[in-house]
């Protein structure tokens, strides 16, 4: 009789625990190329953005003025001298009310009109496809072009006075302290409409057809199915679009500068960001400019936060 001998099991090799990585893992993740993809894109975000923001800080609490290139100055620290100057400059704060009163209008009708557009235009409707490229033009177009179109239709003499007749105001429509405001937030508005309606439209084609199916088997109307299906369905969308038209808003520059030659009259159409131009650039103040734009980026990012809290909310 005879016995045959088999081999001993080859050891299993030992298993990593569960919550332990290797170093390069913990460098750059599971998927190092997914972090050689982002990676350009992170530094692009760092050189525009991240960089200035720092120096914009530095500059703010320094006594900082422009200098011939080489040059060896001294900026001494001023601590919030500069914020002390800001806060008692009753131009700046006039901007920033300027401003809250164009987001006022700008955002809530950005909101309402963009859902509605895309709604309508993601319905099966005559010419959907010339329309969608209609409403999209005006944010591709040319700023100087469009604000001459404006200028056009709202000076004195221009096709809306012409068309009102006795009932146009007087002073006119962008020297009208009370009025100029309102109407670059309507030209602001409509100006960017189409990028806002291609986000709604992305966002409707994820809300489920069998929804609409079934409000409709049950009696709803168009309305009651817009209010319970389309706007629940599309709230992540108005949660973007809410945020980046704040954003937006904030750094409102061309239209005042061009349409109310430079934040006329009297300062009633000034945005922060004009006011910041004037101060840095024309007047040779870069330490103030400074301290406005920490100033309006605080207020844009309590804004956002308050936005997201509120819009996102069960």
């Amino acid at each position: 009789m005879t016995t045959t001998a088999t081999a001993p099991a080859p050891a299993p090799a030992p298993r990593r625990a569960p919550g332990r990585r290797s170093g390069l893992s913990r460098v750059f993740g599971r998927q190092p190329l997914g972090i050689a993809f982002a990676a350009p894109y992170a530094i692009f975000l760092a050189a525009v953005f991240a960089w200035p923001l720092g120096l914009a800080v530095w500059i703010s609490f320094h006594d900082y003025f422009f200098a011939a290139p080489g040059a060896q100055v001294d900026r001494p620290f001023v601590g919030l001298e500069n914020y002390r100057t800001v806060l008692a400059d009753p131009n700046v704060r006039q901007s920033f009310v300027n401003v809250a009163e164009f987001l006022l209008i700008n955002v809530p009708l950005t909101v309402l009109l963009s859902l509605a557009l895309a709604t309508a235009l993601n319905t099966a409707i005559r010419g959907r496809m010339f329309l969608r490229v209609a409403y999209y033009v005006p944010y591709v177009t040319a700023s100087v072009a469009l604000v001459s179109v404006w200028l056009f239709l709202f000076s004195q003499g221009g096709m809306v006075n012409q068309v009102l007749g006795d009932l146009a105001p007087d002073p006119s429509w962008l020297v009208n302290s009370t009025l100029a405001m309102p109407v670059i937030a309507v030209f602001v508005t409509w100006k960017q409409m189409g990028f806002f309606v291609l986000l709604y439209l992305a966002a409707l084609q994820n809300v489920p057809k069998e929804l609409y199916e079934s409000a409709q088997v049950d009696g709803a109307g168009r309305f009651a199915a817009f209010r319970n299906i389309t706007v629940p369905g599309v709230r992540p969308a108005t949660t973007l679009v809410v945020i980046l038209a704040t954003i937006t808003g904030a750094n409102l520059f061309t239209e005042p500068y061009l349409l109310t030659s430079g934040g006329g009259p009297d300062g009633a159409s000034a945005s922060p960001v004009l006011v910041m131009y004037q101060k840095g650039i024309e007047q040779g103040n870069p330490d103030v400019a400074a301290a406005i734009g920490v100033i309006l980026v605080i207020g844009v990012l309590l804004i956002s936060l308050v936005n997201r809290r509120v819009l996102e909310r069960d």
